[in-house]
């Protein structure tokens, strides 16, 4: 670090995990852009996130912890009103949302220590990616998606309506301000029925959103400064090589090929720049390795992009 004056490290990944330790954490200090080992625990496991979050004054569904078959039995009667998943999982790969008796189940063959029931909420997804200096947040934005992978990865992120931001502001707010967080985070978010918005989970990492906040300076600024970053009308942003690769065939497939090419026009790519076409190469490049990877693994491509980096509540050796 000496060597080359770093002056501040920003974990974009879950490499964040690793750098948050206790050696690598005291050899970093402020250097780091990230809360300590704990506060990370207690954010990405999703039992306890939604249980701190609830001291904190913030809306979550009901949660439950499950590991055996045992505890499945009590969401027999009613499972189709539950969703259950890991308490450490990405892209919603393992998750069942409302599953009838029979395929709750089957869940019984696979289920440990580390799964959870959460009360299902029936309406809209939204997320949110913010930045936080020692509990005061600095940048935020919200976004849905209607460009996904099947398990529930984005791929295009469109802001949400003004009056939604609002009310996901403030509970970004309270939420850095009761975890005293620092860093980047992000949360998903469900809208009810009734319009009122309930914290799934939360991811304490750089996540989609932050391509809304990128582009001129001012992102850099809130991370590296602690600067507010005004808010300001935010477009809709994509992945363009995912949007190739994975929006123009669903978009065929579903009849949806206007509505795919006015993403393009009325968007802007998070990857490339104008005359600047290589990263969007490399990003396909780097696509076609993590999808051998996960054919080789057994896994699928989004799973690969972690596979080496994941950390689920593990001991590490210190």
């Amino acid at each position: 670090m000496k060597e080359f004056g770093v002056d501040l490290v920003v974990p974009t990944c879950e490499e964040i995990f690793h750098l948050a330790t206790a050696p690598m954490h005291d050899a970093l200090g402020e250097r780091l852009f990230a809360p300590p080992q704990e506060t990370l625990h207690q954010l990405h496991d999703k039992l306890l996130f939604a249980q701190a979050a609830r001291t904190w004054g913030l809306p979550t569904p009901e949660s439950i912890a499950v590991g055996s078959t045992a505890d499945l039995e009590q969401f027999m009667a009613d499972s189709s009103e539950w969703v259950f998943k890991p308490r450490f999982t990405r892209f919603g790969g393992s998750t069942l949302i409302g599953p009838d008796a029979r395929s709750l189940a089957a869940l019984a063959d696979a289920i440990d220590d580390g799964w959870m029931a959460q009360r299902r909420i029936r309406g809209d997804e939204a997320s949110l990616h913010f930045i936080a200096h020692r509990g005061t947040l600095c940048a935020f934005a919200a976004y849905g998606s209607r460009w996904r992978l099947k398990g529930g990865a984005s791929y295009a992120f469109e802001p949400v309506s003004q009056a939604r931001a609002e009310h996901l502001h403030s509970l970004a707010e309270a939420l850095a301000r009761g975890g005293q967080l620092h860093g980047q985070f992000g949360c998903d978010v469900m809208f009810d029925e009734a319009g009122e918005a309930m914290i799934i989970e939360c991811n304490p990492r750089a996540t989609s959103g932050v391509h809304l906040l990128a582009g001129d300076g001012a992102l850099a600024r809130a991370i590296g400064d602690g600067a507010s970053l005004p808010p300001g009308v935010q477009r809709t942003a994509y992945l363009g090589p995912a949007m190739v690769a994975f929006g123009l065939p669903h978009a065929l497939a579903s009849g949806r090929v206007s509505e795919w090419r006015a993403c393009l026009a009325n968007g802007r790519d998070a990857i490339s720049r104008p005359g600047d076409r290589m990263p969007f190469l490399g990003a396909m490049v780097d696509s076609a390795k993590f999808s051998l990877s996960g054919l080789a693994k057994g896994i699928s491509t989004t799973a690969a992009t972690t596979h080496d980096i994941e950390w689920n509540g593990e001991e590490f050796d210190q």
